[in-house]
C-alpha cells in the first residue's frame, strides 16, 4: 500500500506568543532609488493584523497587506502595489521585522519608498530595539512545510525543504563565477543559533561599479557615493569597507527573509538558494502561500467552522436562483474567506447552457466569487449595515469548466479595503485545479439601497 502524504500542517506553539511594538518607531531618510525624503512610522497592531503598509502622502490614503499578491515584478528590489500607488523597497524594512520577530505592525509612510539609510537592515533594526516589544495575548501561527519546493529559472535557484526546526534556516550560494571581483562565497543562517541584529542585519545591499553607473543613467540613486553604500570595483569596496569578509552573501540573506515573509506568515523550513534574486525569492513565496492556503482549506474542511446558508442569508441580500455560495467554511476576519458552491444538475441556468454539453456561465462564476467577496467585507464594523455592490472587474481569467457535480471552492483575499470601497482578489477552483480567478472591486452602500 502505498503512503498517502499528510497535508501542511499549521504548528501552534502555545509558548510562542504573538507580540508587536511597545509603542511608534519613526525612520526618517532618503529613498535608494528616488532620493525623495521620506518618514516611516512602525505603529503596534493588534493580535492578527499582520504587516499592513499605509501611503499617509496621498490626498485619499490607502493601505495594503504586506503580501505577495501585491508584489509588482521589478529588477533588483522587492515593490507593494497600493491601490493604485506603489512603495519601492520594503524587503529590508521587512527583514528587520522577521528578525527582531513582529508578527503585527502597521507601517505609516509619507512618500513612494521606504528610506534606505545605508542599505542595511540597521536603521530599521536599531529604532525598534530601542522602543522595545510587547508579547500579546495569542499564539503565532506557524506554517510547517510538509513538502519540497523548487523554483528555477536557468542557473538560478530556490527551494523549500521541510525541516524539524521550528524557524527558517537559509543557505545561500553566491556566486559571480564570471567576474572575480567578488569570490563565490556561501552562508547559513540559522534563527536558533545565529544573531540576526549582529551577523545579518548590518550587511548592506551591493552593487558592482557598471551596475551602480547604470543606475545612475537612469536618474535613480544620484543622491548616493560608493561612501554611503556598496559599490564593488576591481579591487573591492569603492571609497568604503566590508563590514563582514562574506557581506555579499549575508545581504542576500537578508534579502530573502524578508521577501519571503511576504507569504503570509512565518515558516518553519530550510531555504537553499543559489543565485537567486528578488524574483525567484517572489514566485517561491507565491508557492508557499499556495500551500499555506491548502492548509488552512483542509483544516477547514475537517473541524466543522461554517457559515451556512441561513446564515449567508442574513448578510446578503441575494436569494434563489442567485445565491450562489452554499456556506462559508472559514472566515479570517475581514482578511481572508473560503466558501464552497455545490454544482449539480438541478441548477436552472443548464437548462439552457447548454442543454447537450451542461457548462456553468462564466459570469455566473465570477457572480459566486464576487458574493464570497462582498460576504467578506462585510465583516468589518464600518461595512456593518452596507452591501458589497460589484464596481468593476479586471484581470478576469476562465481557466477550466465548471459542469454538474463540481465542487467548488471559492476563496477571497482583500488587498485593500475602506469605508467606501474595495478591493478583493477571488478565485474559484475545483478538486485543487483552478478553475477562474477575478480583481474585483466593489462600491459599499447603505443596504436599503441595495
Amino acid at each position: 500500500m502505498s503512503a498517502v502524504a499528510e497535508p501542511e500542517r499549521l504548528v501552534l506553539r502555545h509558548n510562542d506568543r504573538q507580540r508587536t511594538l511597545a509603542g511608534e518607531v519613526v525612520v526618517r531618510g532618503r529613498g535608494l532609488l528616488t532620493g525623495a525624503e521620506v518618514e516611516l512610522t512602525i505603529c503596534p497592531a493588534a493580535v492578527g493584523t499582520g504587516i499592513v503598509f499605509e501611503r499617509i502622502d496621498l490626498k485619499v490614503p490607502v493601505s495594503a497587506a504586506a503580501s505577495v499578491v501585491n508584489v509588482i515584478p521589478r529588477p533588483r528590489r522587492t515593490t507593494l502595489r497600493i491601490g493604485n500607488e506603489t512603495i519601492e523597497t520594503v524587503e529590508h524594512c521587512l527583514s528587520a521585522l522577521v528578525g527582531l520577530r513582529v508578527d503585527n505592525a502597521i507601517l505609516r509612510l509619507s512618500g513612494p519608498e521606504l528610506p534606505c539609510g545605508d542599505g542595511s537592515a540597521l536603521p530599521f533594526t536599531g529604532p525598534m530595539m530601542q522602543r522595545g516589544f510587547v508579547e500579546q495575548d495569542a499564539p503565532r501561527r506557524i506554517f510547517r512545510l510538509d513538502q519540497s519546493i523548487l523554483v528555477e529559472e536557468g542557473d538560478s535557484m530556490i527551494a523549500a525543504f521541510p525541516d524539524a526546526g521550528d524557524g527558517m534556516k537559509v543557505f545561500f550560494d553566491l556566486d559571480y563565477s564570471q567576474d572575480g571581483r567578488i569570490p563565490r562565497q556561501a552562508f547559513q543562517f540559522d534563527p536558533a543559533r545565529h544573531d540576526y541584529v549582529r551577523e545579518i542585519a548590518p550587511s548592506r545591499t551591493f552593487s558592482l561599479r557598471e551596475e551602480a553607473e547604470a543606475l545612475w543613467a537612469q536618474n535613480l540613486c544620484r543622491h548616493l557615493s560608493p561612501k554611503d553604500v556598496l559599490v564593488i570595483g576591481e579591487d573591492g569596496p569603492i571609497d568604503n569597507t566590508y563590514r563582514f569578509e562574506n557581506e555579499p552573501v549575508r545581504h542576500k540573506i537578508l534579502d530573502v527573509l524578508g521577501d519571503l515573509s511576504l507569504a503570509g506568515r512565518p515558516v518553519a523550513c530550510r531555504i537553499i538558494a543559489h543565485r537567486s534574486g528578488h524574483g525567484l525569492n517572489r514566485r517561491l513565496g507565491l508557492r508557499l502561500r499556495e500551500r499555506m492556503h491548502a492548509a488552512d482549506l483542509a483544516e477547514s474542511l475537517t473541524s466543522g467552522r461554517v457559515m451556512d446558508a441561513r446564515a449567508i442569508q442574513r448578510v446578503m441580500p441575494h436569494r434563489y436562483p442567485m445565491l450562489l455560495v452554499d456556506r462559508v467554511l472559514e472566515m479570517d476576519g475581514d482578511r481572508r474567506a473560503v466558501g464552497v458552491k455545490n454544482v449539480t444538475i438541478n441548477e436552472p441556468f443548464f437548462q439552457g447552457h447548454y442543454p447537450g454539453t451542461p457548462i456553468m456561465p462564466g459570469v455566473l462564476i465570477v457572480e459566486a466569487m464576487a458574493q464570497l467577496g462582498g460576504l467578506l467585507l462585510s465583516q468589518t464594523l464600518e461595512h456593518t449595515g452596507r452591501v458589497a455592490m460589484l464596481l468593476s472587474l479586471d484581470k478576469v481569467k476562465l481557466r477550466k469548466p465548471i459542469v454538474p457535480g463540481d465542487q467548488v471552492i471559492l476563496e477571497a483575499e482583500t488587498v485593500r479595503a475602506n469605508a467606501r470601497s474595495a478591493s478583493v482578489h477571488c478565485k474559484a477552483t475545483v478538486g485543487g485545479k483552478l478553475a477562474a480567478e477575478a480583481q474585483i472591486r466593489f462600491m459599499m452602500v447603505d443596504s436599503e439601497q441595495a
